[in-house]
């Protein structure tokens, strides 16, 4: 690990302001003593690291194999503030512990958060719905741990620390530019509905009809291949922003389909939704997903310098039927840049301006400065 390190930070030409390490499950148990050596050897405790799956660097994503990614950057001019969150409940409310004292009250528009959790310690959808509301506009961008099954079975690390729960999380204000890619690969069918009646997570009429029958009727226009999609996969998204006039592909917040209920004519979704929200249904295969990052990818303005890819670990050789299809997408767009992350347990990123928790999603974080270096 000492040669890896030496050889990173050589090409880096310098002492990197920050460092991910990103580790299979195969190097859980001896994970502890190398983030000491990476940290003594990169020349910073500036070092956010966790357990993965499987693990991606350059055009490549190794899967269910031993693997470990390192990935450095020199961000001039960029405020680095490293930080571990923990989850403090209490009899009928809980908080995040573990944020710095000097942490601004209001955080400029180009601030980002980067955040690693454990899935069973660390509630990402809260910190998600405080920072939407107290940091509106401040784009939150990771990934959870997907090493272990089990409580206690993921590592998080943070500098020299190594820990089984909460989150290792690095604030980043000034000088880099960070833009994010959340590609959920779904494709819209039909039209768009309002729900006119729902409890919880029940949709029970769009439209002012039956949620069911409104799904079978579009269910007998599909073509074949369309209907076998829907019989596999069905998604429903929600319109994120409905101060529009139309909605495309990416102005929804996809949620899978739990169940339908032909007798109570209901579907249920994993979200919660209210009447007046404006919904579509989705369907999600491979040439879908490829079509929609290739598309969002070319987008991005400015060239990156390097990024960090938190892709869902339904994706891979699970959905494509290529291995490295999200590493490579990355590398055909934005060229040979550094590039690290893991196969998560559920990824974090901003669509419509809002923070959401998403699944079978690519959720990418582009470094974009002119003064940036990165390995």
């Amino acid at each position: 690990m000492r040669d890896v390190c030496a050889r990173a930070v050589a090409d880096l030409e310098g002492t990197p302001d920050l460092a991910f390490l990103f580790f299979s499950a195969h190097h859980v148990n001896a994970i502890e003593p190398v983030a000491a050596q990476v940290c003594d050897a990169i020349g910073t405790d500036n070092l956010l690291g966790c357990s993965g799956e499987s693990i991606v660097g350059v055009g490549q994503e190794v899967e269910m194999e031993p693997a470990m990614s390192l990935w450095l950057a020199r961000i001039p001019g960029t405020s680095v503030m490293p930080m571990r969150l923990e989850y403090e409940r209490a009899a009928n409310e809980g908080a995040f512990i573990g944020w710095p004292d000097d942490l601004p009250d209001n955080l400029p528009a180009q601030a980002v958060l980067l955040v690693l959790g454990d899935p069973f310690s660390f509630p990402a959808d809260l910190l998600l719905d405080l920072f939407n509301h107290e940091h509106a506009g401040v784009p939150v961008i990771g990934g959870m741990a997907s090493a272990g099954q089990t409580p206690g079975s993921n590592r998080l690390m943070l500098g020299r620390d190594v820990f089984e729960q909460g989150a290792a999380v690095v604030l980043l204000q000034g000088g880099v530019q960070v833009k994010t890619v959340v590609s959920q690969g779904c494709r819209p069918i039909g039209q768009h509905f309002v729900i006119t009646k729902a409890e919880r997570n029940v949709i029970q009429q769009l439209g002012g009809v039956p949620a069911y029958r409104r799904l079978d009727e579009l269910f007998q226009t599909l073509p074949t291949r369309d209907q076998k999609m829907v019989q596999h996969g069905l998604h429903v998204g929600r319109v994120v922003s409905e101060y529009q006039d139309k909605f495309e592909q990416g102005d929804f917040l996809i949620r899978n389909v739990v169940g339908v209920d032909p007798e109570e004519q209901t579907i249920t979704i994993s979200d919660y939704v209210r009447p007046g929200q404006t919904v579509q249904f989705h369907i999600r295969d491979a040439d879908t997903a490829d079509a929609e990052l290739r598309q969002l990818l070319s987008r991005v303005e400015n060239p990156t310098a390097a990024a960090l890819l938190f892709t869902c670990n339904g994706r891979g050789t699970r959905l494509f039927s290529e291995p490295h299809h999200d590493a490579l997408a990355i590398k055909n767009a934005a060229g040979d840049i550094p590039l690290a992350g893991l196969f998560a347990a559920g990824e974090l990123g901003p669509i419509g301006g809002k923070n959401f928790m998403h699944g079978f999603t690519a959720s990418i974080a582009l470094f974009q400065a002119a003064s940036e270096d990165a390995d």
